[in-house]
């Protein structure tokens, strides 16, 4: 019963998690969302964005703490394995979504920062045809922006990259847990072995004797020929 208990404990601590996250999601798609975004993030953009990713981090490790719990377990629940897969599932969907959003504010921010670049352009070709001295610095200026840009987005699809490898990561412990609770169930079944054999063994032997009638009837059909 301690066992049953702790489960319920630490489960309920992820599906409190869960909750959290899908409020913190509410807030921070609004700044992808918004039509005027700033050219760069604010303070509860940052916010926002750290308290999901440290949330994250926590129904991780609520997880793993879940999947030992389990392990431990002399004989494994199929409900229970199906409620750590199914919090498994979210929590990975949640962090695809973060990545997604993460994407589309960066995308939404330089789209921005580009139609404003374009519009110091043309105010610093204005002001070169006066003093060229000042046109040239501001080119220098425009070319670092640019690479700052270019910066950016690469970190963006580093953040995907890494996210889809850390999905595959979590489907090969899942699969693995699930090969090791089944090996497990099947060595504490009295007898279950020696069955396979026995199943293993009639089958042979059906094959051998198959085998063995179509040979004759071949060699019959040969001789009568």
């Amino acid at each position: 019963m301690a066992a049953q208990g702790t489960w319920a404990q630490v489960r309920q601590q992820a599906r409190a998690q869960e909750t959290q996250t899908e409020a913190l999601f509410h807030t921070y798609a609004q700044f992808a969302s918004t039509t005027e975004i700033e050219p760069k993030p604010s303070d509860e953009e940052r916010r926002t964005e750290e308290q999901l990713n440290e949330i994250l981090e926590k129904r991780t490790a609520i997880l793993q703490q879940l999947a030992r719990l389990l392990d431990s377990e002399p004989t494994p629940s199929a409900l229970k394995s199906t409620n750590l897969a199914r919090h498994r599932e979210i929590l990975q969907q949640h962090r695809t979504e973060l990545s997604r959003l993460k994407s589309q504010i960066t995308t939404a921010r330089d789209r921005a920062n580009l139609l404003s670049n374009v519009r110091s352009d043309i105010s610093a070709y204005r002001a070169s045809a006066q003093d060229p001295h000042s046109g040239e610095a501001e080119y220098m200026l425009d070319e670092r922006r640019r690479l700052d840009n270019s910066h950016s987005m690469m970190d963006s699809v580093l953040s995907q990259a890494y996210a889809t490898n850390e999905s595959f990561g979590m489907q090969r412990e899942t699969l693995a847990s699930i090969q090791r609770r089944i090996t497990g169930a099947a060595a504490q079944i009295p007898g279950i072995n020696g069955l396979m054999q026995r199943i293993g063994s009639k089958k042979r032997r059906d094959g051998i004797i198959l085998g063995s009638f179509i040979a004759l009837c071949f060699l019959a059909l040969l001789w009568f020929w």
